[in-house]
């Protein structure tokens, strides 16, 4: 079982930066792939990064913006996001998964509560 608490997201101008933070309860931190995803209103979730040893994926739109990072002596996860834009407006969800380094939803069994990104132009 894995808890994740997201840090609060917050009201940000187009072009500007933000890091989300996910930390995770347990002692097998290591032993999962560690992903974000986000949902826009009207929209299906979807992958933004994901993060297993020191592998690292992420979808493309945010490919050169955003860098997911980890912790393991914090259990923690953190996704940097730069240069934001209005289209990355959505509720955040970090996400864990025992499917090795996965970026597919229905792969990540642990979810956390979500957190609300919003970009302004």
């Amino acid at each position: 079982q894995v808890q994740l608490v997201e840090s609060r997201g917050g009201l940000v101008q187009a072009g500007g930066s933000l890091r989300l933070s996910c930390a995770a309860s347990g002692r097998t931190f290591r032993a999962y792939t560690m992903g974000w995803f986000r949902q826009a209103p009207g929209k299906e979730r979807e992958f933004v990064a994901a993060i297993r040893s020191l592998v690292t994926y992420y979808e493309d739109s945010v490919k050169g913006r955003f860098t997911i990072s980890k912790d393991n002596a914090k259990n923690t996860v953190y996704l940097q996001m730069n240069s934001l834009k209005p289209e990355d407006t959505a509720i955040y969800y970090c996400a864990a998964s025992l499917v090795f380094r996965t970026v597919v939803v229905i792969d990540y069994t642990y979810w956390g509560q979500g957190t609300q990104v919003t970009v302004s132009s």
